[in-house]
Order: structure tokens, then sequence, then C-alpha cells
């Protein structure tokens, strides 16, 4: 039995069903997590951006410090030199060079206190 029904139940069904509640539901759940992660994201961003910023200050007082550091270490160099120079042209005119080094201070204790003397116990006597 041929339903000419049919044409008109084909039509009903390739349209869209009204939104119901629970359809309204979802959307608004997938608005406010996609505003919820674009704030997240953002946040992130802000991070990032301050970690580089924080990380680029960190660089520069570093670069700064290696250039004092340098400076320092030029500067303590020619330093050396002038004080080898100045010793160089001491060392023949020194009389305390010259003169034999002095004799070790004395020794307090003999070597032979250090010892223990051995012992005589009836024990170990054969």
């Amino acid at each position: 039995m041929p339903h000419s029904s049919d044409s008109s139940d084909s039509s009903i069904s390739s349209q869209s069903p009204p939104p119901s509640k629970q359809d309204s539901s979802d959307d608004m759940r997938k608005v406010q997590r996609r505003e919820k992660n674009r704030i997240a994201a953002q946040k992130s961003r802000l991070r990032q951006t301050q970690k580089a910023d924080t990380l680029h200050l960190e660089s520069e007082d570093l670069e700064r410090q290696n250039a004092a550091l340098r400076r320092e270490i030029k500067q303590l160099t020619e330093e050396m030199k002038h004080f080898t120079s100045v010793l160089s042209s001491h060392e023949p005119l020194c009389s305390i060079l010259a003169s034999p080094p002095p004799p070790p201070p004395e020794v307090l204790y003999a070597a032979h206190s250090f010892h223990q003397p051995h012992i005589s116990s009836p024990r170990f006597q054969h």
C-alpha cells in the first residue's frame, strides 16, 4: 500500500527539530567552556611574556656583572704586572734576601718523648 504521507515525512525529518532545553543547556556549557579556555590561554600567554621579560632582565644583569668582573680582572692583572716588576727590580738590592735564612724555631719536645715506653708486665715476660 503506497503512502502519500512518505513525502511529507521526509520533509519533516530533514528539518532540524526545535531547540530543546537540553540543547540550549549544552550550547551554554560550550560557550562557557570556550570563554574559560580563552581566559586561561590569555593568562598563559601573559605568564610566558612575564617569564621572558624576567629572563631578559636577568640576562642583562649578568652581562653587566660579567663586564665588571672582566674589568676587575684586567685591573688586577695590570696591578700584578706592576708589583712583579717592582719586586724584580728590588730583589738584587734587598739585604734580607742576600742573607742566609734564619734557623728554624727550636723544637719544644724531644722526638723520643712521643714514643710509649715498653710495657713490662709479668704477663708479657717469658
